[in-house]
């Protein structure tokens, strides 16, 4: 019987692969996957590596000045231009792991290669030593080993050589790639964002605290920030709801036939309509159909001031009540009340980008506009879920 966990290889069970099939299968697994990164980003971590290792090595060869033994730029730097450069956003590239790894590295390699005379054992004892300094400190570094050994291979007994070249390599390269990938839009520093306690993502699937439980059993560094991971996950799980969504654009779904107000409405005219119609929200529209804001019945309680409980209905009738002389201290129209930040999205919008101002924004209803920005549509909370639940594979009718 084939055991469920070994499947069988093009029809043939895998206790009968022959050794020369399975070597190939696992020489197979030495070969790298290609990247998922475009020319673009490749030329920009090549041109940004050139100039941070040419800005560095150009100052500190002046900061030697004529001593032509003195080290001014050490290997391992070009170790660190990588991280910095080509994965700016790795927790391993980030300024204080640099600097610190590299620096608290040298040190420890200086130590070594002082009060160990064999280099093979002084190298084994600086590497290990250091990697284990960078992991307390938190600035786990890869070149760090290197400038580790390098101290230990060059005998450099003296502690200088943490200062000079090292500490001075090491933030003169940071402070090119700061400037660098700031100036080509990549975040650096990538400051990690605190994890936001019992926050579920856009989806709802899974929250910040199941990715922190994994992350604490898988119990191995991760060359990747916890919150790009956790930003890798939610957009593949909207990637998943796009699939199965198939192309459904805000179109498809939005209400078309819409009960409108205009900026000079009264606030009874409006209140009116949204009884009359039973609905929550109502766009405020221009004579060309153009969106400038939307009234809610928040917006009413809001300005009744129902938080003060006494005489609600009052209060409310007073608010509604259009005031006939000629000075008023209440709003009479809609454009006086109603909320003029609105966010929209397009009519050919996927509906899946909607998904982060529903489950996140605290929105309830989105105007849907046309290219040249007049009110076409609007979706509710209710078309939104529907169309979800229509894409699991309920029946249409449900």
């Amino acid at each position: 019987m084939t055991n469920s966990n070994f499947p069988a290889e093009q029809g043939v069970p895998h206790g009968h692969v022959g050794f020369g099939a399975r070597l190939v299968g696992w020489l197979r697994g030495f070969y790298p996957v290609a990247l998922q990164v475009d020319a673009k980003e490749r030329l920009r971590a090549v041109v940004g590596a050139a100039i941070g290792i040419a800005f560095t090595a150009f100052l500190c060869r002046w900061f030697a000045g004529s001593n032509p033994l003195h080290p001014w730029l050490v290997a391992p730097l070009g170790a660190s231009a990588v991280l910095v450069f080509a994965v700016p956003s790795s927790p391993l590239a980030q300024p204080w792991s640099v600097v610190g790894g590299n620096v608290v590295s040298a040190l420890v390699g200086i130590a070594c290669a002082g009060v160990i005379d064999d280099p093979a054992v002084a190298g084994a004892a600086a590497v290990s030593l250091a990697i284990g300094a960078m992991f307390t400190l938190r600035c786990l570094h890869p070149p760090g080993g290197a400038m580790a050994l390098i101290a230990v291979l060059t005998h450099a007994t003296q502690f200088e050589f943490a200062f000079f070249p090292a500490l001075v390599n090491s933030m003169l390269l940071v402070a090119a790639g700061i400037i660098y990938n700031t100036a080509t839009r990549r975040r650096y520093p990538h400051v990690n964002l605190p994890a936001r306690s019992g926050h579920e993502n856009v989806l709802g699937r899974f929250s910040s605290a199941d990715l922190d439980a994994v992350l604490s059993r898988y119990n191995q560094v991760l060359d990747v920030s916890r919150d790009d991971l956790e930003t890798i996950l939610q957009l593949t799980e909207m990637e998943a709801y796009r699939r199965r969504l198939g192309e459904i654009r805000c179109s498809d779904i939005m209400t078309k036939d819409l009960v409108v107000a205009e900026y000079a409405s009264t606030l009874e005219e409006a209140w009116t309509l949204m009884r009359h119609h039973r609905i929550k929200a109502l766009p405020v529209v221009d004579r060309n159909r153009r969106l400038l804001g939307i009234v809610t019945l928040a917006d009413f309680m809001r300005h009744a001031k129902v938080d003060q409980h006494e005489s609600i209905g009052t209060r409310l009738r007073e608010l509604i009540r259009y005031t006939t002389t000629v000075h008023s201290n209440k709003p009479d129209v809609v454009g006086q009340i109603m909320t003029s930040q609105v966010r929209v999205a397009s009519e050919d919008k996927h509906v899946v980008e909607l998904l982060p101002l529903f489950s996140e924004g605290g929105h309830h209803h989105i105007p849907i506009v046309s290219r040249d920005r007049r009110l076409v549509g609007m979706i509710t909370e209710s078309d939104f879920v529907r169309a979800l639940y229509r894409a699991q594979g309920a029946p249409a009718n449900a």
